[in-house]
């Protein structure tokens, strides 16, 4: 993959890459310092609980999640934001089909490696 995205991406022209357990993901910006990722999650997905060391700031398009971050526990609905510090432990479920939009930094290596990410799974 290249490591820096188009300057204007037309999602409608983006296939949606399936991570399993009811979600899927488009890139929508990113290059070595940042990533911008459309997260589109089933009812009843989870973001298993894990941490990484970037920055992730979340803002919440549709739908209805529980997000947990280091121990604390919020509803978060359309129109809300999250802030997740480096090497937090977090996770997800979607309370009602939504999406997200995921902004790293630096540049999730991970994602771009096209390798499974590992902490989506069976839906509850």
């Amino acid at each position: 993959m290249e490591r820096f995205s188009k300057k204007f991406i037309a999602t409608k022209d983006l296939e949606w890459e399936e991570l399993g357990g009811g979600v899927s993901r488009k890139f929508l910006g990113y290059d070595n310092q940042i990533m911008m990722v459309k997260v589109k999650f089933e009812k009843g997905a989870l973001g298993a609980p894990h941490q990484h060391f970037h920055t992730q700031a979340t803002y919440c398009v549709s739908g209805k999640f529980e997000f947990e971050i280091d121990g604390e526990k919020k509803i978060v609905e359309a129109g809300d934001g999250v802030y997740i510090e480096p090497n937090l432990l977090h996770s997800a479920v979607c309370l009602e089909e939504g999406m997200l939009i995921d902004t790293f930094s630096p540049v999730r290596e991970d994602f771009l490696s096209g390798g499974g990410v590992s902490y989506f799974g069976d839906k509850k």
